[in-house]
């Protein structure tokens, strides 16, 4: 009489963002008809839906909804509706100067779509107020000024501007950044101040609010704060 062994030895392994790996090889063992089998079992658990990678999906899906539905409104739907009034003024003459207004979106759309990635997947949070980065953000464009999101929206209203050879354009984006200016000063650094303690005022003093005029890597102190609090 045949007796069939069958060990197995298992190994698991902790993945960040896709769960438990478990490993299993079973020594050789003999088949009912005789016949040597070898078998060889990788069992997966997958818990992206309850995990760090379920989690970050989320937030980049709110924060597509939100680049819809707020910075979507403020470039492209307000700019729509002013430059198709019928009270709108005469264009400005610029002439062939007018396509420079292209590179101003660009950069704008760059500028914001790096800083919404790394709200998502650093800060763990969306440019919504209502739900904001878990953790202060130091890295890429914010080492070199506070607010380089908003200047993203602002280059592209100015490059559309240019484009559209439009005054209400220009003045339109002057209101944008006076609501800008008043929402951070009144609102956001003081509910940043509150949250994130000395950690961010270290960041303010450091990193300029608007013009980024003093370009170095901030990596030192106020880098390794903020990437101290996103782990």
């Amino acid at each position: 009489m045949q007796e069939s062994l069958h060990r197995v030895v298992k190994i698991r392994i902790s993945v960040p963002g896709v769960g438990n790996l478990t490993y299993g090889h079973p020594r050789r063992s003999p088949n009912p008809d005789g016949r040597p089998e070898i078998s060889r079992i990788i069992l997966v658990r997958s818990t992206l839906a309850r995990g760090s990678g379920g989690a970050e999906v989320m937030v980049l899906i709110k924060t597509i909804v939100f680049t819809f539905l707020v910075p979507g409104t403020v470039t492209i739907l307000v700019p729509y509706w002013l430059l198709s009034s019928s009270a709108s003024p005469q264009p400005v003459q610029l002439g062939v100067f007018r396509y420079f207004g292209v590179l101003p979106i660009l950069i704008g759309i760059a500028i914001y779509c790096w800083c919404a990635w790394d709200f998502t997947f650093a800060g763990r949070g969306t440019p919504a107020p209502i739900d904001p980065p878990k953790t202060l953000v130091a890295r890429g464009l914010y080492r070199y000024v506070r607010n380089p999101m908003y200047l993203g929206i602002l280059s592209i209203l100015l490059g559309e501007a240019l484009l559209f050879a439009s005054w209400r354009l220009f003045e339109y984006t002057a209101v944008v950044f006076t609501f800008f200016f008043l929402f951070v000063v009144l609102y956001e650094e003081p509910v940043l101040r509150r949250k994130f303690g000395e950690s961010y005022r270290r960041y303010c003093r450091s990193v300029p609010r608007w013009v980024p005029w003093r370009i170095r890597n901030t990596h030192g102190q106020v880098g390794a704060e903020g990437e101290k609090s996103q782990t």
